[in-house]
């Protein structure tokens, strides 16, 4: 039985459910324990709380964040809500471990029932590092007696002393064979969270596995980690599922416990914009991976710009078409003219037919100087149709064919992606389509026998995770072939209207003298 302290006691935290930093400087001795007194509170968070001691700013506006969408679901104990995911890429040395401390305590202390994972990138950073971060924290928490928590290896969990088979945490290893341990996490009545450090590392297969959890109840999934990989889930939480989370990035420079002289040196040695100096200090992702072909600034700098059509409409406008080859692909229909390129139509479980109609339309309708298709597949079938319905500017691309440099590259394929590269850096411009940037930064590259640069199989990229590049490959395709805009005889050039000009000027030349006789 609880003790009338103890009942006194979940009264007053109970007023803390929808206000995580108000739980976290009642629940801990920031007052009297000189060794969690390594941050000043800043304002205007010192003067609400009445403390010179606390979390640093960045964690200040987390849990402030984390609070308003917590009363913005208004969970009623029965009917499931949005899930509430928050994911912070960052710099070293930012506190993210404590964070990881007061998110356990907050969620175990106000919510009865409550059910959370914890894992990290690997078996020795969750052992000696994320969970002993956690078990730290616990026992300076107000509520520690509730609780039991072990931190031996392989026994790592934090069990409720009354309701410890529906009222626990475990630490978990990240191991894809491992996956299974983080099924089955129910709470419907109460909150379902899982908490991810150093998450760029961690497999995809354990964050498909953790969706399952958050289904009902009240769920959370907190993704921490430095932003080491241009793929993967961690990183999908900041480009294409950014929809569903609430992202930050912090720099390890403007928090207070980070070591400035010992960073101001890896920014010398590294250079303020290198790639190791994006990642350990700022919290950005890198431009490129070790094996990434395109790098991600190119792309994000290219999207969306809107640039003057003089750029272009001297080039010519080329209609593109890459059909789906399997069934989680889809067919897209592009349009290039010079620096501007832009996705016009993405389709799934559209058969040649449909295709060739709509490309055939799409032609009579807008006269493109060519229409490029991939014949990998079923695309010969849209060629053949094509052709047949008397289409003269069909130009099949077979990307397995040689490389119009075969020295350099291993094939058409590889050669299309690289000249994708310069065609970004001289300006190039792309839909603000998240699909489409996450296509064009998802393939990686080697080196063939015979040291030609050769690009990443579709069947590899999905051993990573990733789709199809359907849309990079749409890109890609529009520079299989050079192509000249064709002159239209009802558009004359310049030159065709001063050889008009003259022949006028000579007809009216000839009228005149033959009304003078000749003269």
């Amino acid at each position: 039985m609880a003790s009338k302290i103890d009942i006194e006691l979940a009264h007053e935290v109970a007023k803390y459910y929808a206000d995580p930093l108000g739980f976290v400087m009642f629940a801990y001795p920031w007052d009297t324990d000189p060794s969690i007194q390594v941050c000043e509170l800043p304002e205007p968070w010192a003067s609400k709380y009445n403390s010179k001691y606390g979390p640093d700013e960045w964690s200040c506006q987390f849990l402030d964040d984390l609070g308003e969408k917590i009363k913005a679901n208004k969970f009623d104990g029965s009917h499931a809500v949005d899930a509430i995911r928050m994911a912070v890429s960052s710099g070293h040395g930012i506190g993210k471990s404590a964070m990881t401390g007061w998110l356990v305590n907050l969620i175990m202390s106000t919510r009865p029932n409550a059910q959370g994972t914890v894992t990290a990138n690997t078996g020795p950073q969750l052992e000696s590092k994320t969970w002993p971060q956690i078990a730290k924290w616990t026992k300076r928490c107000i509520t520690s007696h509730w609780f039991d928590i072990s931190s031996g290896r392989g026994s790592m969990r934090m069990r409720h002393k009354l309701f410890p088979e529906s009222w626990f945490c475990t630490a978990q290893t990240c191991r894809e064979e491992n996956s299974e341990a983080f099924a089955g996490q129910h709470a419907v009545d109460s909150t379902s969270f899982y908490i991810n450090d150093e998450s760029s590392a961690i497999s995809d297969k354990i964050f498909e596995v953790q969706d399952g959890g958050m289904t009902d109840g009240e769920p959370m999934q907190f993704l921490f980690g430095n932003p080491t990989k241009n793929t993967g889930s961690f990183r999908e939480a900041f480009g294409k599922k950014r929809h569903r989370f609430m992202c930050y990035q912090v720099d390890s420079r403007d928090v207070q416990i980070t070591n400035k002289k010992y960073i101001d040196e890896l920014i010398a040695d590294n250079g303020e914009d290198s790639d190791y100096t994006r990642v350990r200090v700022k919290g950005v992702f890198p431009r490129a991976s070790s094996a990434q072909l395109i790098p991600y600034d190119l792309v994000e700098a290219a999207r969306g710009k809107i640039i003057h059509v003089s750029e272009y409409a001297h080039a010519p406008r080329i209609l593109i078409c890459d059909p789906a080859r399997f069934g989680d692909d889809q067919s897209t229909i592009g349009e290039r003219q010079g620096l501007r390129h832009t996705i016009l139509h993405k389709y799934r479980g559209k058969d040649t037919m449909f295709l060739a109609n709509k490309l055939g339309t799409m032609n009579n309708d807008e006269g493109y100087d060519a229409v490029f298709i991939d014949v990998i597949g079923v695309g010969a079938g849209v060629v053949d149709r094509l052709i047949q319905l008397g289409h003269r500017n069909i130009i099949p691309v077979n990307f397995a064919e040689s490389a119009k440099n075969e020295k350099k590259y291993h094939n058409l394929r590889a050669e299309c992606w690289a000249e994708i590269i310069e065609w970004l850096k001289a300006g190039g411009c792309i839909d603000d389509d998240q699909e489409v940037c996450d296509d064009l930064v998802g393939p990686e590259y080697f080196y063939d026998a015979r040291d030609r640069m050769q690009l990443e199989s579709k069947k590899d990229m999905r051993a990573r995770g990733l789709n199809s590049p359907d849309c990079g490959d749409n890109v890609a395709i529009s520079f299989a072939r050079p192509v000249s805009k064709i002159v239209h005889l009802h558009e004359p050039t310049a030159s065709c209207k001063i050889a008009r000009i003259r022949r006028q000027t000579r007809k009216q030349a000839h009228k005149v003298f033959s009304h003078i006789g000749g003269r």
